[in-house]
């Protein structure tokens, strides 16, 4: 399902942002506003996304403020591998598109987000993967697509409405050093999975629409170490994967729907 999302938000062009950061030593660094092809290497005071961009591969990225991706736009930085560093926070609007991080198969195992070539074909090499740090918040409001793999988050990850009825979202392998929060969705599929959080997770009110005939339409809340609480309701069901006794590792309280998810 993330090799799917992943060959729906490749470019086939190669164009140019339309602003360019700073190369050291020639000045201050310099907002930029992609409208449309890669984002390049380059230290940055801020970036806009207004139309379709993608990080170029191996690219060497410093924002020190945020980036925002704005309605309808799409951000792809899930595709290409990439350091990318946030001084500050991530923020998606309604309709835009955020993939932010990719992992190979043979570091991560089948929770794997692999990056992958100009083709679209997952590349398996334990030395292409992507660094991504944001020192403040991701924020996703009303997203038609978030995928979220092995992202370091600074403060806390929070994801309101959207959703898609055809690409899977998931968000997985993160360190999240608040809180992770997803609610009001309405989406193909949802796996919060493996990930790391140093406050507690919250899922309220979320609704699945995948429909191939072995559909579990439920979410996958999966091994998960979670400092503080784990809150579910409002969902369709939950699942805690398909490996005898896996469980998440909650520090406070699991409630709801996923207080039978923990160990």
């Amino acid at each position: 399902m993330a090799l799917a999302a992943a060959a729906g938000l490749m470019l086939s062009g190669g164009l140019t942002a339309e602003a360019h950061g700073y190369s050291p030593g020639h000045g201050k660094a310099r907002a930029l506003v992609c409208t449309g092809g890669e984002i390049g290497s380059g230290t940055y005071s801020s970036i806009t996304v207004t139309g379709t961009c993608a990080v170029a591969k191996n690219a060497v990225i410093t924002v020190k403020g945020d980036i925002t991706v704005r309605k309808g736009a799409v951000l792809d930085a899930q595709s290409s591998p990439s350091t990318i560093t946030v001084g500050r926070n991530v923020n998606a609007g309604r309709g835009s598109t955020l993939g932010l991080g990719c992992q190979p198969t043979v570091l991560m195992g089948n929770s794997a987000h692999p990056c992958v070539d100009a083709d679209g074909n997952p590349i398996e090499d334990v030395n292409v993967f992507s660094k991504i740090a944001v020192k403040g918040n991701v924020t996703a409001l009303g997203s038609a697509v978030v995928l979220i793999n092995g992202i370091t988050v600074g403060q806390h990850l929070t994801i309101v409405g959207g959703g898609s009825p055809v690409i899977p979202w998931s968000v997985k392998n993160n360190t999240v050093k608040g809180n992770l929060w997803a609610s009001h969705l309405t989406t193909n599929w949802l796996g919060v999975m493996f990930n790391k959080v140093g406050k507690s997770v919250t899922l309220l009110n979320i609704k699945i629409v995948e429909d191939h005939p072995d559909a579990a339409g439920v979410v996958y809340v999966v091994q998960n170490n979670i400092k503080r609480n784990l809150i579910c309701a409002g969902l369709p069901g939950v699942s805690g994967g398909f490996v005898p006794g896996a469980v998440n590792t909650v520090g406070g309280k699991a409630l709801g729907q996923c207080k039978d998810l923990a160990g």
